[in-house]
């Protein structure tokens, strides 16, 4: 490339990486492949998988304790970052209708899912009909970490699809990027990591999924795993390995939105309270 005087210069490459516990990194065996015969994407490993459930653990009791209102508030700060570098995933996802229509999915699902944080309870939880002098309520309460399993196409809005509601509901999220379409995902990190979210509350692996996924289903400190990305081969391993364990294994319906997909990864509490104390 020339610049303003003629003289060639070299052009700068992107360095993409993971994002665990706040921090962008490369893989800790220093592996990496390239899914487009083109850029170098880290190939992530056991331990990058265990250093995010770590950091994930370590940022759940600070981001559940957080009011709903201001998780609804950080949610909309990652459309809003999100819908400010338009042309640049635009371009990750190939341009064009397509591209367009699936950015305008993705920031949409965030904001929507931003205005369901503080309705939850009202809506998915209840007041019980019981027999005697006492209140019986059902309130929802997050199940903790959960593994997203992204799927390949669409790239972005299949992640955020599972990304959005696990932490409408104050979860806390690993998720697998698309393994032949990583990009995408590596640079909404970027996207989330200004945009107010704690760090360790969302980390974003890259590499293959036959190295990833046995370990992210066995892990006994993964609560949930959200197979929705899986092959139905990946999808009868991850169960195998979630028994061992009795790790809650969900696979939601694609494109549908609703207040009752984040409860999917949520625990559901019962309290008694006399009446009148």
């Amino acid at each position: 490339m020339a610049n303003k005087n003629g003289a060639d210069r070299v052009d700068v490459r992107k360095t993409y990486k993971q994002y665990v516990g706040g921090e962008f990194v490369r893989s800790e065996s220093g592996r990496a492949y390239r899914p487009d015969g083109m850029v170098n994407v880290p190939r992530g490993s056991r331990k990058d998988l265990r250093d995010a459930v770590r950091a994930a653990r370590t940022a759940f009791a600070g981001w559940s304790g957080r009011t709903a209102m201001n998780r609804g508030q950080i949610l909309y700060r990652a459309a809003e970052m999100l819908d400010a570098r338009r042309a640049e995933f635009e371009e990750l996802l190939g341009g064009g209708r397509k591209a367009r229509a699936e950015l305008d999915e993705t920031v949409e699902v965030l904001v929507w899912y931003a205005g369901w944080t503080d309705k939850l309870a009202q809506v998915t939880g209840t007041v019980n009909p019981v027999s005697g002098p006492y209140f019986n309520f059902t309130i929802p309460e997050p199940t903790g970490i959960v593994g997203i399993v992204a799927s390949d196409d669409p790239a972005l809005a299949g992640l955020v699809r599972r990304l959005a509601p696990a932490l409408c509901g104050g979860n806390v999220v690993v998720a697998l990027a698309p393994e032949h379409r990583p990009l995408p995902a590596l640079t909404l990190a970027e996207v989330l990591a200004t945009s107010d979210f704690p760090s360790g509350v969302v980390n974003v692996l890259s590499g293959q999924r036959k190295e990833l996924l046995p370990w992210l289903a066995s892990h006994m400190d993964v609560n949930a795993i959200d197979v929705s990305g899986c092959t139905p081969d990946e999808v009868a391993l991850v169960e195998a390995a979630a028994a061992d364990n009795v790790k809650r294994v969900v696979k939601l319906p694609a494109g549908e939105r609703s207040p009752h997909l984040v409860t999917a990864f949520m625990e559901m509490k019962t309290i008694w309270h006399p009446i009148g104390v």
